[in-house]
């Protein structure tokens, strides 16, 4: 299953995300659901890197150890937060019609 982690920060707006593990739900390279939560995941990061100033904090590890990405921001401006809430309708989404191989948790930081 793949967990997705959406952070909010104490004035209770999104400041990121985390994203591990693996769907299930087909074979290795047919997999729809982990291809939909990872072009999501990598499009946000790229929109909030070319788009706004924010300082992103990345990190990230490859396949053969997990598959893992996170993205933290520390004051997201409005346009970050707008891109971040766009990927949490994104996911909820995805969870909406395949919530057996996609989980949503909520953390403060």
């Amino acid at each position: 299953m793949i967990t997705v982690s959406i952070f909010k920060n104490k004035a209770d707006k999104i400041s990121g995300f985390s994203v591990s593990g693996h769907a299930g739900y087909a074979e290795e390279g047919e997999d729809i659901v982990c291809s939909a939560v990872t072009a999501l995941s990598f499009n946000t990061v790229n929109s909030i890197d070319a788009f706004c100033r924010d300082k992103i904090f990345l990190d990230s590890a490859d396949e053969s150890e997990g598959g893992y990405l996170s993205l933290t921001l520390k004051d997201p401006s409005k346009d970050a937060e707008l891109l971040l809430k766009s990927y949490e309708l994104g996911i909820k989404s995805i969870c909406d019609e395949y919530g057996e191989h996609v989980n949503i948790v909520y953390s403060t930081q």
